[in-house]
């Protein structure tokens, strides 16, 4: 199908025009608001197109920059190219770009890390400043004006509301089967006027298929056929498939005790290689019936839907690997029925996370033997992604589980520490800690029971000595016993990794 196909309203048709065109419309020191979720539904034109454009204003001696905001996480085109020019003065509410990351953590790129759910609520407040223009990737138009949404629906109802200036991107390679999988809620509202969201069941539809907007603000219009980032995940390695294997069965576990139903409750998962893993091993477990409210669709839970172990599916993203863009393209019709994607307001929403009793299943950088969690941060200072809606989950899951190896850098760092350098989750929002090493369930345990089972279950053999050594002098050498700590000691053993390259002793 042409591009020209997908958009059906006279008035938008008369607005397209070439991505440098649309890119010069954008003026230092403007706010852009754009799409994008994990490299899914992200503008592919107008982002090189500005880079070039800053580039040049650059290389002539002219400041350029730009505030950019989008869902979460996007592509190099986007992020990458901006960030490579400079062109990037503040950036929320999460990346993972390497380019980006680098100037984030030298001080060029002034950077809020921010809860999903929150980034919405912050924008209408006006706690960010005011929204200049967004750019927003759609599949089509359709003659009534609606704006079909992509593989990503984030912030973009947001920023299509607030921005005084609007460009489209419409995207011919988005399958045009997509039309009819989004559910946008345009019901929310601030304090004092919030009503209850009335979705009770992942499978619930409370809202509109369509984007809107002003048509009186869309400025131009860019036809495109690109594809997202499809980052292809790597095969589940011996340390992945045990991590998985400790979840599994702790969850079978707690469905013999009779705490979670046969079917579990709706699954939320985070990106990445042992999180999907975690998913291909509930592939091959005696679980059925299941279903997620998460924020993104991977390849294992494509894999859930395909085979019917997983019947429905709610999240506001893609991040699918080539493979798996592939099959879901094939086969689009059928899963449209048992997916939707929502915004990022509703599908990382505190309230219905609590009311719908998540099982949160979340990456963790280090965990400390008390259970605080640092997701963020590399050795307390350096920006790795972002919190990105591991704390929408985390602190309102029925069950929240937070999954890392034991180790890193070849055995250099442990995962298990005395303190975490840097606290995104505290141990009062981790119920359970998994490595390859085991799974400590932490719920109903005081702080020193908590590390006992941490270290026990959890830590590297070649850590684990170190970390009881630790724990038991801090029981009869801290001032106070009930959560032990050696201030002078506890973040010794990343000054040691900052300082010789590991965390064991010389």
């Amino acid at each position: 199908m042409s591009g020209s196909s997908r958009i059906q309203h006279p008035d938008f048709a008369r607005k397209v025009v070439p991505a440098e065109e649309a890119a010069a419309v954008i003026a230092p020191g403007e706010t852009v608001g754009m799409s994008g979720f994990t490299g899914a539904g992200h503008p592919k034109s107008l982002p090189p197109a500005l880079a070039r454009r800053i580039s040049d204003a650059h290389a002539a001696g002219q400041p350029f920059q730009v505030d950019l905001w989008t869902g979460a996480s996007t592509a190099p085109e986007l992020d990458g190219a901006l960030a490579a020019v400079d062109g990037i003065a503040r950036r929320l509410p999460y990346q993972s770009d390497p380019v980006t990351r680098e100037k984030i953590n030298t001080g060029g790129i002034d950077y809020l890390d921010v809860h999903l759910s929150h980034v919405a609520q912050l924008a209408w407040e006006g706690f960010l400043g005011p929204l200049d223009i967004a750019v927003v990737e759609v599949s089509g138009i359709t003659a009534d004006g609606g704006l079909v949404p992509s593989s990503s629906v984030g912030n973009n109802k947001t920023w299509l509301d607030l921005a005084d200036r609007v460009v489209l991107e419409v995207n011919s390679w988005q399958p045009a089967a997509l039309d009819g999988m989004h559910d946008v809620y345009y019901g929310t509202a601030l304090p004092p006027h919030r009503r209850p969201v009335q979705l009770t069941h992942p499978s619930d539809r409370i809202g509109v298929p369509h984007l809107r907007v002003d048509p009186a603000k869309v400025v131009a219009v860019v036809e495109t056929h690109a594809p997202d980032r499809n980052t292809p995940f790597s095969p589940p390695d011996d340390t992945a498939r045990a991590i998985a294997g400790h979840l599994i069965e702790y969850l079978e576990h707690q469905v013999s005790r009779g705490r979670l139903p046969a079917g579990l409750l709706p699954l939320q998962s985070g990106v990445g290689n042992v999180a999907n893993a975690v998913l291909s091993g509930l592939q091959e477990s005696r679980f059925e019936q299941l279903t997620a409210y998460t924020e993104v669709v991977q390849d294992g839970m494509l894999d859930l839907l395909r085979s019917g172990t997983l019947t429905f599916a709610s999240a506001t993203a893609f991040s699918l690997s080539p493979t798996a863009i592939e099959e879901f393209t094939s086969n689009v019709e059928e899963f449209r029925d048992r997916i939707v994607l929502r915004p990022q307001e509703i599908s990382n929403h505190p309230e219905l996370v609590r009311r719908l009793g998540v099982i949160a299943m979340n990456g963790m950088i280090e965990a400390d033997v008390y259970g605080n969690v640092n997701s963020t941060h590399l050795m307390g200072s350096r920006m790795q992604n972002g919190i990105g809606g591991s704390g929408d989950f985390a602190r309102n899951a029925f069950l929240s589980a937070f999954v890392s190896p034991s180790t890193a850098k070849g055995g250099a760092i442990s995962a298990i520490v005395p303190m975490v350098s840097h606290v995104d989750h505290t141990e009062h929002d981790v119920a359970v800690i998994v490595t390859e090493q085991g799974l400590a369930d932490l719920r109903g345990l005081s702080p020193r029971k908590r590390a006992q089972q941490v270290i026990e279950r959890c830590a590297h053999p070649d850590y684990r000595a170190m970390l009881t050594d630790y724990t038991e002098r801090a029981l009869h050498g801290a001032h106070g016993r009930h959560t032990p700590h050696l201030l002078d000691e506890a973040l010794s053993w990343h000054s040691r990794f900052l300082q010789t390259g590991s965390m064991r002793p010389v």
